[in-house]
């Protein structure tokens, strides 16, 4: 009898990895509200680490919960365009992050840096036309995607991510 119990056991934790083996994708759409949700999920399962390359970085959610990650433990960094976050939203939102412990960067060495990615864990891919502005939130047609389980697709993107940071200068938040 424990035999038999043993076998399932088995069977059901390798029906288990296999399931966890297969990709995993969702998507969400603004101004549904689902873009920023998926967003939100996203960086609130985060672990270990978060990458992010914000061609727009003003959004005040997307901003609490990166810093929410860190303030969890989880390392967080992101490359912003420099041209695009110029304005006093922007600066508000950098300033706040860097304050309370994420590493941003800025990039200015593209015409533009147009890249909207989080990375976490190195393992979940969000992407797609999805800006981190309230209007992409709540006016703008926009669209996430996020990818988990495809490993060479994760590597790709950790890889172009880091290309961008190293490229990135320091950002210094300003003084309150």
């Amino acid at each position: 009898m424990h035999g038999v119990r043993l076998v399932a056991l088995i069977a059901l934790l390798g029906a288990s990895f296999a399931l966890r083996a297969e990709p995993d994708i969702q998507v969400g759409f603004s101004p549904e509200g689902s873009a920023r949700q998926l967003a939100l999920d996203t960086i609130g399962k985060a672990e270990h680490s978060i990458q992010v390359l914000a061609y727009s970085f003003q959004s005040p959610r997307i901003t609490q919960a990166l810093v929410d990650a860190r303030k969890r433990g989880v390392e967080v960094r992101v490359v912003v365009d420099e041209k695009r976050n110029r304005g006093k939203a922007s600066k508000a939102a950098m300033d706040f992050a860097t304050r309370n412990g994420v590493e941003l960067r800025t990039s200015s060495g593209f015409h533009l840096q147009h890249d909207k990615t989080i990375i976490v864990d190195g393992d979940a891919i969000a992407t797609g036309s999805f800006n981190f502005v309230v209007s992409a939130e709540t006016v703008n047609s926009e669209n996430l995607i996020v990818v988990r389980g495809m490993p060479e697709v994760s590597r790709r993107y950790l890889a172009h991510w880091q290309s961008r940071w190293d490229l990135g200068k320091p950002y210094a938040a300003r003084q309150e």
